[in-house]
């Protein structure tokens, strides 16, 4: 089916392009119909015009019969309220379908890197944003219909894996297996690290190992292998907790592109983008400068004759346009790194690596704050383990849990605390605009009131046991939507437009267009639930009302399951 929105959109850039070829309408909703249809002023402006009289124009050639009643509001604007005929065509229909409206777009291809850790390090709260708004974007893109590749760019390459190999081979690999497959990460890190600063022959043999291990020596690299396994089991734990759809094949670290980037450079060489640079190899794309002015380099080898990110992120991206064969390639990435990808994508545009028509953007986010507005870590100043997060926000769970019902066994109650911790991170997360900053409050997060996940798991919930006491069947079928309180037309409204919402987060790629629009769905329900009765109705508004209660249990599942989150029946 196609979403109201888009036909409402259609037939008025018909009537626009019937005035004047070129202009192009914008839709908002609004309070006084359904829709307000703007850009008529900037329209009038260009030829000329009063608003009011380009308005006429336009209603005098726009065909909505049968759809939307139009009139002239304001200074200039229309106003579009769809017909009831229109609404209950539109909600019987999506009674029927699975999908609520969304269509399924041509098959395409994306490539969406994000979460990203380090080898032998634990995922912390600085690993958040990133697989979070990640994978709500692979989610939905899945849904629309794209074959999505997941990439987790983990660090497992580098100068740090000299001290970690030599460190595992002091302790013992059996002593190192064992510390290392419970997840102390960190402390091996640490205590690598440690010697590495105050050892001197240390020190000496994780420099000569770092050379064995980036010329291949079989034996280094055997022990090189078992510290990137057990990272990435490590890693798959954290992801199968946070319930987040990573796999241990998405994780493509640096070292596979080491190979390549030989060839980075000697093509860059051959396209004569490359210039040294104080012994480094650099490209100087077209339109970036420091503070004073003077051209910025990308560096692309280093004057010690190593490589930088810059060259692994060009190998990647020949990759993945050479053989992944991408339509899209999304970065989910901190903002401090916007340059970056900024001098990234423009080098590989200049190579020839990068088509003009693919799409390639860096998806930026903001940082995690504590209370303080200071960056999230603990009172002694360490970074929060993500694992760590997701515990206490299932003992706080559970412990509200425990006061609201005593219905469920202690196994039922720790499964739905962790169902109601995952949701209250996430969207947390999700329900900001990724670019700014947002402060972590657990206890706001984890709450069953506001905007937050758990009150759009409890609505859900709510609407479910409705059916529960129903004590009868009753055929959806049989709705006709009449829609005779505000309420119920209030409510309507919000449900066709979930297309759109799905639509414009996967557009711009901002998850809290879609996470806005199932809050405010969510509130509109509360709304109806206290003024239209819904078991007590008679007939035929008992039906009517239990197929739009029906319908928007379906769209909170389905927009929930589109972020990441799970919408527990019962709570």
């Amino acid at each position: 089916m196609t979403c109201p929105y888009d036909v409402l959109l259609s037939r008025l850039q018909s009537a626009f392009d019937h005035v004047v070829v070129g202009a192009d309408p914008v839709l908002r909703p609004s309070d006084r119909g359904d829709y307000q249809a703007n850009g008529i002023m900037a329209l009038a402006k260009s030829q000329g015009m009063a608003p009011r009289e380009m308005a006429q124009r336009v209603l005098d050639v726009l065909d909505l019969s049968g759809v939307a009643e139009v009139e002239v509001a304001g200074p200039g604007f229309l106003n579009l309220t769809l017909t009831s005929e229109y609404l209950d065509e539109t909600l019987r229909a999506l009674l029927d379908d699975e999908r609520l409206g969304v269509a399924t777009l041509t098959p395409r291809t994306a490539v969406i890197d994000y979460s990203a850790p380090n080898v032998a390090k634990e995922m912390h709260v600085g690993h958040l944003r990133s697989t979070v708004i990640g994978d709500a974007l692979a989610r939905i893109y899945r849904f629309r219909g794209y074959s999505v590749v997941a990439r987790s760019h983990v660090g497992d390459w580098g100068t740090p894996f000299g001290m970690l190999i030599e460190h595992l081979v002091d302790l013992g690999e059996a002593t190192a297996m064992a510390a290392l497959s419970i997840g102390d990460l960190d402390g091996f890190y640490r205590a690598a690290r440690v010697k590495f600063e105050s050892d001197e022959d240390f020190r000496e043999r994780s420099r000569q190992r770092v050379v064995s291990l980036q010329g291949g020596d079989p034996e280094t690299r055997r022990l090189w292998q078992i510290l990137v396994d057990e990272s990435v089991a490590y890693f798959a734990e954290v992801y199968s907790a946070l319930d987040v759809t990573l796999t241990p094949d998405d994780v493509v670290g640096e070292s596979y592109y080491n190979d390549m980037l030989d060839a980075v450079v000697t093509d860059l060489d051959a396209a004569g983008l490359l210039v040294e640079s104080a012994g480094a190899l650099c490209v100087f794309p077209e339109g970036f400068t420091n503070r004073e002015g003077e051209p910025l380099p990308l560096i692309v080898k280093k004057s010690d004759e190593g490589f930088g990110y810059a060259a692994t992120d060009l190998a990647a991206i020949r990759d993945r346009v050479d053989h992944l064969h991408a339509d899209e390639l999304l970065y989910v990435v901190g903002a401090p790194q916007s340059q970056h990808f900024e001098m990234v994508f423009a080098v590989a545009r200049a190579a020839g690596w990068l088509p003009a028509a693919l799409r390639c953007e860096h998806v930026a986010f903001g940082n995690v704050l504590g209370p303080d507005r200071k960056m999230f870590k603990t009172r002694s100043g360490e970074t929060i383990k993500l694992i760590d997060l997701l515990d206490e926000a299932t003992e706080r769970a559970e412990a509200a849990l425990v006061q609201r019902s005593q219905d469920l066994s202690p196994e039922q109650r720790h499964q739905l605390a962790t169902q109601i911790a995952r949701a209250a991170i996430k969207y947390a997360d999700l329900s900001n605009d990724r670019q700014r900053d947002y402060v972590f409050d657990l206890e706001r997060m984890i709450a069953f009131e506001g905007d937050t996940g758990p009150y759009l798991q409890y609505a859900h919930a709510r609407l479910r046991s409705i059916f529960r006491r129903l004590g009868t069947a009753w055929d959806p079928r049989a709705a006709r939507f009449s829609l005779g309180a505000d309420a119920e037309r209030d409510l309507a409204r919000g449900l066709i437009a979930f297309p759109e919402a799905v639509d414009a987060a996967m557009a711009t790629l901002h998850p809290h267009r879609l996470s806005g629009y199932l809050f405010e769905l969510a509130q509109r329900f509360t709304t109806f639930y206290e003024a239209c009765p819904v078991l007590s109705a008679p007939e035929p508004s008992r039906t009517e009302r239990l197929a739009l209660c029906d319908l928007t249990a379906r769209t909170l599942r389905l927009g929930l399951s589109l972020l990441g989150i799970e919408a527990p029946e019962q709570m």
